[in-house]
């Protein structure tokens, strides 16, 4: 089978490599894969590999070839994503295994076919496609976890802030109109902007123009503020995401785009009650809800490119270049 792996080379940090099929252990699965799908965290290993010859990517989909005699839960010809973690099934993170995450500790679903555990994947809901169902794993598990798998979940009468226009903003986006909440994004990008408005962004401003945007948000908003907000940026924008938020909200920090040394106004946070979290994308079981509420609901994962297994590394520096509104996928 042909495999992609990470080189730490620079200028090359991908190959292509003819390596055997895994062995079938008990209790797992063996895939062949169908489509894959990019995020922030892959640029970072590639550009400095957990090891060399890693597999990359987290997020993939594909249908079952073979089960070990043990397994039941799936079967052959069932279509699965895999889960971000090999050993995430449920629960909170402390219980969890999170030293199992695919294209990092274990290796990832950039191959021809991968070998799971059976605990470890979604099926995939029938109208979803391998594409679509490969965007769900990292990105969308991130923003389900920040607006529905907090203490109290996003609905009508809030209003959700996520910035730019990457996975994670784009699906927060979609899940605030699934659950009937308003949403607000950010762009420095008149293109952009425009295009999350047309996926129903209520209001998107641009944060280069307008370096203290909370005050934006507070106008978007009527002065109350957003009661979640998704924060991707990290050490340059947790300020005026702060700023930004509802007394009484939360500010779910998933991303450090900007660098990770932030500073946080405590006096800020206790004045408003504000909620400060972060989260490491989540559990197969938010895997397979989000993915029931977009089949449910009628709602299409936004794909904004699509490469060609062979074309994997052009795929890499589409999503470095950073044009991209939604996901970038490799189909096999």
């Amino acid at each position: 089978m042909r495999s992609w792996v990470l080189t730490g080379e620079p200028g090359s940090p991908l190959r292509l490599e003819d390596r055997p099929e895994p062995e079938l252990g008990p209790g797992q699965i063996r895939v062949r894969m169908h489509a894959a799908s990019l995020n922030y965290r892959d640029l970072l290993e590639a550009d400095e590999p957990p090891r060399p010859g890693l597999v990359p990517l987290s997020d993939g989909a594909g249908e079952v070839t073979e089960v070990a005699p043990d397994v039941r839960n799936v079967r052959v010809g069932d279509g699965v994503a895999a889960g971000f973690f090999a050993d995430w099934a449920s629960g909170p993170g402390r219980h969890a295994n999170l030293a199992s995450a695919l294209g990092g500790d274990l290796d990832g679903v950039l191959s021809e076919t991968a070998v799971f555990p059976a605990s470890a994947v979604a099926k995939i809901p029938g109208p979803l496609t391998f594409a679509e169902a490969a965007t769900f794993p990292c990105a969308a598990v991130t923003a389900w976890h920040a607006l529905v798998g907090c203490g109290t979940p996003a609905g009508t009468g809030d209003t959700v802030l996520a910035l730019g226009s990457g996975g994670v903003a784009v699906f927060a986006l979609q899940i605030a109109r699934i659950r009937g909440a308003r949403f607000i994004g950010t762009s420095s990008s008149e293109e952009k902007r425009e295009r999350l408005r047309g996926m129903g962004a209520d209001a998107v401003f641009d944060y280069a123009a307008t370096p203290q945007w909370s005050l934006e948000a507070l106008q978007a908003t009527g002065g109350h503020g957003a009661d979640f907000v998704v924060e991707t940026g990290g050490a340059a924008t947790l300020e005026q995401s702060l700023k930004a938020c509802a007394r009484g909200g939360c500010v779910t920090l998933v991303g450090v785009l900007s660098g990770l040394a932030a500073t946080a106004d405590a006096g800020l946070i206790q004045r408003n009650e504000l909620t400060l979290r972060s989260v490491y994308v989540g559990p197969l079981t938010m895997l397979n809800d989000v993915m029931q509420a977009f089949a449910g609901h009628g709602v299409r994962p936004v794909i904004d490119r699509s490469f060609g297994f062979g074309d994997a590394p052009a795929a890499f520096d589409h999503l470095r270049e950073a044009r991209h509104v939604g996901k970038v996928v490799i189909e096999l």
